[in-house]
């Protein structure tokens, strides 16, 4: 059940409701109990309302909230019933209930009907085109099944740890897990919620994980458990009955069950595993959620509501936000020490958390303001024996949903669940691969059987994804949460899969019948070909962990070669590759008379000739090659076979070159340039994004460039010098490019490049190289030429 403390519709907001007398079933009763927050008390009253006389305006805004309230109690038939009636016909809802589109869509999705799914998205793209989620959903529930391609690969268990309660977000700890959970294991009174008799959350330890038992799951993790857990009713997080929303309370996600009828009983839970509670110091009489610990396992960080030394403290709008607090493990063999983080706000909600297997990083997930949606992930760098100030994960990770649940592995990748990103429905989980903890690469849906159709969340593994246990409500929706233990019973990428396209190198035009051989390199040179369709599109599926070389040939054009490599995927997502071909002139390549290449060795930092370079010209036709010593000139000149393309290199002591390609048609000029110590290096820009600082990827291209060279002249040492445009704080641009230029350096560093070969600094908007200052007006291509990495030779 998601502490989904989740952060929810009111996700952090964990309030505490008053009983009130039984309200009268008119709809001004139904839309108070909606306002504050009341969905499953505003329920039968909307119901009973319905069946009267209204007029259009209020029977449409009655549903409406009916669909909602539904939607928050995790009712997801009854909200796509409900909503069903809103839309159908074709109505399209604008105004206040364009949003009803979306909702009606994500009903779908978690009832399983994709197709309807992608309709609804559809629509709603057409009519909130500034939001993606409804290209994005829409594009995925086209052909749903990339998602459900590898159900045979893992193995996923329902515990038999669980109870008659919720239980979600184990983190490890010693050797058990300590998870959170409503069970109560002392059998006494257990404080409840007034307001639907949902009992407080606490956190347990499991000590010993074989006894927390297993069932074989069925191909999406539903096998039916040995204790069966009864239904009961869920209560939405940060929903009270006095309270408004404020501004940074979201709406989506996160209930509690709930089991008598408003009356505080004794709790009666069913798990036949004993779990011990984390002591009262831990567990207080409010809601305590996600942990996580520090690898001395002596120091904890854990969720609770705002609530420390008997205090109890609320936002502005008087609501019950989340917090993080630290403990300490004693001499004593008892928790204690419990300090409130600087990271919190009374007025807004902070928690999940999850350090990095070095310490040196805590993510979190918040509602803070500034965000991208409802509850972005965020992450702070220790700085000594204190968290630096938070970086929100950026556009890569976060979106217009929620992100929340982040687990940071042992390898230092980051997983997270989120229903904005497209999924199978609801909460689904995600995993990146982090660069130097700060900065995520593309994110991608683990799948099914990992993920369902309905909220995943709470995961926790090892490096390789071996083993480790999930949160789901996936046996009963939205009745309840429990914890799932899997395991791998596969290679973790066992096919990658390689679409290629074979087109003309002069028209571009895709090219049929072409024949493509994939040859693995790294093993017995096994091989493998086919012909590619109309569209000059092959589908491969190719070994992990290899090299290939690719051959593609067609009559009538020369054959073409390309190097492929499965090595250091961080994800099963297809790839894409072009091989263009060029047609052949006559039977055979044209030699014709010989022509010249001619050039100049130029110092990279005045353009002025350089004598003594020895000049290398390598034939890439037939390997020959050709040399040359400059005179003071700097001139050279080489008769050469057009036709082939030619390589040039050029030697001096203390300079270094990118040399040149090129391939010679006819009489050519191309000069050679040479940089030394202090040089700026002429490979083309590294750009950004506005605002961003992820690789680009026709930067990646310029990097990879970079890599060969730092290969070529192992002492070789540089300086990363990342510039912004105009635009923003000058203290924003100064962490922005200090941001994009570590970006670039954990780039080079991921090509197996000594770190202390390299040093990142950003210089903001302090040098630019045009006229677009403050207050001056600019294209946007005019702001590009600002915002890029320069790289200068520190060494040779």
């Amino acid at each position: 059940m998601k502490l989904r403390i989740i952060f929810s519709s009111v996700i952090f907001a964990l309030l505490f409701v008053s009983t009130n007398g039984r309200a009268q079933m008119t709809l001004s009763a139904a839309n108070k109990q909606y306002d504050l927050l009341a969905y499953a008390k505003a329920i039968p009253i909307y119901e009973d309302v319905l069946k009267g006389k209204l007029t259009e305006g209020e029977k449409m805004s009655a549903m409406a909230k009916l669909a909602y309230c539904y939607r928050q109690i995790r009712d997801t038939p009854n909200a796509e019933k409900i909503y069903r009636e809103l839309i159908g016909g074709g109505n399209d809802l604008t105004g206040e209930y364009v949003q009803c589109h979306l909702y009606f869509a994500q009903a779908l999705a978690s009832n399983g009907k994709y197709k309807e799914a992608q309709d609804a998205y559809d629509k709603f793209s057409r009519m909130q085109e500034d939001d993606n989620r409804g290209k994005s959903f829409g594009k995925l529930y086209n052909d749903v099944s990339v998602l459900q391609k590898n159900t045979s690969k893992y193995r996923v268990d329902y515990l038999e740890m669980n109870s008659g309660k919720a239980e979600f977000s184990p983190t490890y700890f010693k050797k058990g897990i300590v998870f959170v959970s409503g069970r109560n294991e002392g059998g006494a009174i257990k404080r409840k919620f007034a307001w639907n008799d949902t009992p407080f959350l606490d956190l347990y330890y499991l000590s010993d994980l074989p006894a927390s038992g297993g069932d074989k799951a069925a191909s999406l993790g539903g096998s039916e458990a040995k204790n069966k857990k009864s239904a009961s009713k869920r209560y939405w997080l940060g929903s009270d009955e006095y309270t408004a929303p404020t501004s940074n309370d979201t709406k989506t996600l996160g209930f509690y069950p709930s089991t008598a009828n408003g009356v505080v009983v004794g709790a009666q839970d069913d798990s036949p595993i004993a779990v011990k509670e984390m002591g009262k110091v831990i567990n207080s009489k409010y809601h305590e959620g996600p942990v996580t610990f520090y690898k001395d396992g002596n120091r904890m960080i854990f969720t609770r509501n705002n609530f420390l030394n008997g205090k109890y403290k609320t936002s502005k709008d008087g609501i019950n936000k989340l917090k993080l607090y630290s403990a300490e493990y004693g001499k004593d063999l008892k928790w204690g020490k419990v300090q409130e983080l600087p990271l919190n706000s009374d007025d807004y909600s902070t928690g999940h958390p999850t350090l990095s297997g070095d310490d040196k990083y805590l993510y979190f997930a918040s509602d803070r303001p500034g965000g991208m949606g409802g509850t972005d992930i965020y992450v702070a760098k220790a700085e000594g024996d204190k968290w630096g100030e938070p970086i929100n994960l950026g556009p890569s990770v976060n979106t217009k949903g929620n992100e929340m649940f982040p687990f940071a592995d042992e390898k230092g990748n980051l997983y997270f669940s989120s229903d904005g990103h497209p999924g199978l429905g609801d909460l689904d989980i995600y995993f990146v691969q982090m660069i130097e903890g700060t900065i995520p690469k593309k994110p991608f849906n683990l799948g099914a059987p990992i993920n369902s159709n309905k909220d995943d969340f709470g995961i926790i593994a090892d490096g390789e994804r071996k083993s480790g246990f999930l949160s789901s409500n996936r046996r009963r929706g939205g009745v309840d949460d429990d914890i799932y233990r899997f395991e791998r019973e596969g290679p973790l990428y066992p096919c990658r899969e390689l679409f290629v396209k074979v087109v003309d190198a002069e028209t571009n035009e895709p090219l049929r019948n072409a024949n493509v051989e994939a040859a693995n390199k790294t093993t017995d040179g096994q091989t493998t070909q086919n012909m590619t369709d109309d569209n000059g599109m092959i589908k491969f599926c190719l070994n992990a962990d290899n090299d290939f070389l690719l051959k593609a040939s067609l009559d009538g054009y020369f054959n073409n070669n390309v190097g492929f490599s499965t090595k250091d995927l961080t994800d099963d997502a297809p790839t894409r590759l072009e091989i263009p071909l060029e047609k052949e002139k006559g039977s055979a390549p044209q030699r014709v008379s010989k022509v010249m290449l001619r050039g100049m060795a130029l110092a990279q930092k005045d353009m002025q000739p350089l004598e003594g370079v020895k000049v290398i010209l390598k034939d890439e036709c037939d390997g020959s090659s050709q040399e040359i010593i400059t005179t003071d000139d700097g001139a050279y000149a080489f008769e050469v076979d057009p036709g082939c393309f030619y390589a040039l290199e050029g030697l001096k002591d203390n300079f270094g070159t990118a040399g040149n390609r090129l391939k010679v048609l006819q009489d050519t000029t191309a000069n050679l340039i040479l940089f030394e110590k202090g040089d700026i290096i002429k490979v083309e820009n590294i750009y950004y994004d506005y605002r961003k600082f992820t690789i680009r990827k026709d930067a990646g291209k310029e990097l990879n460039k970079l890599v060969t060279l730092m290969e070529k002249y192992p002492k070789m040492k540089l300086e990363f010098r990342s510039h912004t445009d105009s635009r923003g704080s000058t203290a924003s641009n100064k962490t922005l490019s200090a941001n994009r230029a570590k970006s670039a350096v954990a780039y080079i560093f991921k090509k197996k490049i000594a770190k202390n070969r390299i040093v990142a600094t950003g210089y903001g908007e302090s040098i630019l190289v045009n006229k677009c200052k403050d207050g001056v007006k600019c294209t946007e291509a005019q702001h590009q030429e600002n915002r890029r990495t320069e790289i200068k030779i520190l060494s040779l």
